[in-house]
């Protein structure tokens, strides 16, 4: 893809940047989620954590961490929070010890009626078509790959 090399400072004005329509777009998303998963006595990364288990029950942290593009040192406070909650357990891999499996107790998979409303009323908040949001999750996932290629692409210009 060629750079546009107009050195133009309305490149610099803060309403072109995609960075801050995506970071605001987000802040406003999590800002509407707050009280729909308070219901629930979720935080909105908690609430991820509690998506990836609905789909799959027992995950390793790694693995966990892989699919939030979560770090441990993230990840495990919110774990450890879930866990008090009694919507999890964390028991070590009798296979392999070095590894912490992350399971749905009755009471996290009993959550799951409970938080059913939630993704409705967010498409409903968005005021879009259900096609139009599908498309644009597509599209902000290839972004976010095609944003990780290029962080490891050696032929960046620095």
């Amino acid at each position: 893809m060629e750079r546009d090399n107009d050195p133009s400072p309305n490149w610099l004005l803060l309403d072109r940047q995609l960075c801050f329509a995506l970071y605001s777009s987000s802040l406003a998303m999590t800002k509407l989620y707050k009280p729909l998963l308070s219901e629930l006595g979720l935080t909105y990364p908690q609430y991820l954590v509690m998506l990836v288990l609905w789909e799959t029950e027992t995950l390793t942290v790694s693995e966990l961490g892989a699919r939030l593009a979560l770090d441990s040192g993230t990840l495990t406070p919110l774990l450890k929070r879930l866990e008090t909650a009694r919507l999890v357990t964390r028991t070590r891999d009798a296979a392999d010890e070095r590894r912490v499996l992350v399971s749905l107790t009755d009471s996290g998979r009993a959550l799951r009626q409970r938080a059913e409303h939630i993704p409705e009323q967010m498409l409903c908040a968005t005021q879009c078509p259900v096609e139009e949001i599908q498309a644009l999750t597509q599209r902000l996932h290839a972004l976010r790959s095609s944003l990780e290629q290029a962080r490891t692409d050696s032929s960046l210009p620095d």
